[in-house]
């Protein structure tokens, strides 16, 4: 009862980054990726660090910053770079590598072993993701396709890092560290490279708050719980869920379109997600003494 429990809690995180999509072309002025990114997470960290009242240890700060970088400034600047310069299922479904990507990163660094199911599940779920989104007349852009594939291999990475790093503090004072080192880290670079950033309206600061405090603080503390508890190979499968989700919410507020094509590609992501929950709980369960090793 306690594994459904953190299951649900860590599968709704992607659930509600779904909305980003929709939130972002709704509510958020257009052409400004690394600001918005850095408006995400600054904020929403640097309200948690009040709430946890505790800054990490000066010797984890190496580490805080590079997780920093890896889950919030890197993957979020490469995923607004693909939002704007792809249609919106071929950055999804780029995107969704990143799980093959950890269960490949997890070998070495985990010392977990890759699963047949495992990779079933991972590449069952980029084909229902390709179902839900990619239509035939898409296009590649060279830099789109670079940026997504830049940001499931810096969130891949920084899922196992997260795993394999465990910290002496609870999951929400990781999130509120990792938040604030990626704002501080994504910030400067927003305001050289993205100046004339527009005086937010109430719809943009709608927006705002809720990609900060629910899309992210909430959230990541859920994601950062559920790695510590369920194990990267289970977690990551759960990422599936947000294009599925995106998809749904177009479908009732947009008017888009769903036919049987996406209806087939719906299925194949829940039996994907089905099949990496039962992977990761083996993986956890043949791997402790690794994990326990770890510093």
């Amino acid at each position: 009862m306690a594994r459904s429990g953190d299951i649900v809690l860590t599968a709704s995180a992607p659930v509600i980054w779904g909305s980003t999509y929709i939130v972002t072309t709704q509510f958020l002025p257009d052409g400004f990726p690394l600001m918005v990114g850095a408006l995400r997470a600054l904020p929403a960290g640097l309200l948690l660090l009040v709430v946890v009242h505790r800054l990490p240890p000066r010797e984890l700060v190496g580490r805080i910053f590079l997780l920093g970088a890896l889950n919030f400034a890197i993957f979020w600047a490469a995923l607004f770079v693909a939002a704007y310069r792809l249609p919106g299922g071929v950055a999804a479904t780029l995107g969704a590598i990143q799980p093959l990507i950890v269960l490949l990163l997890s070998r070495p660094m985990l010392g977990t072993r890759v699963k047949p199911a495992g990779l079933l599940a991972a590449v069952a779920g980029m084909v229902g993701v390709g179902l839900l989104l990619l239509a035939p007349q898409a296009r590649l852009d060279p830099v789109g396709v670079a940026a997504a594939l830049v940001g499931a291999l810096s969130m891949a990475a920084g899922t196992v890092l997260t795993r394999k790093w465990e910290m002496p503090a609870s999951a929400l004072t990781v999130t509120a560290w990792q938040l604030t080192a990626g704002g501080l880290l994504l910030l400067p670079v927003a305001l050289v490279m993205e100046p004339g950033f527009p005086m937010p309206s109430a719809i943009n600061l709608a927006g705002l708050l809720w990609l900060g405090l629910i899309g992210a603080a909430l959230t990541y503390f859920f994601w950062f719980r559920g790695i510590a508890r369920l194990g990267p190979a289970a977690v990551t499968s759960l990422g599936f869920l947000s294009p599925l989700t995106a998809v749904l919410l177009g479908w009732l507020f947009l008017g888009q379109a769903l036919g049987p094509v996406q209806l087939i590609g719906a299925a194949t992501v829940l039996v994907s997600v089905w099949l990496g929950q039962r992977s990761g709980l083996r993986a956890m369960v043949s791997a402790p003494s690794a994990l326990a090793a770890t510093p």
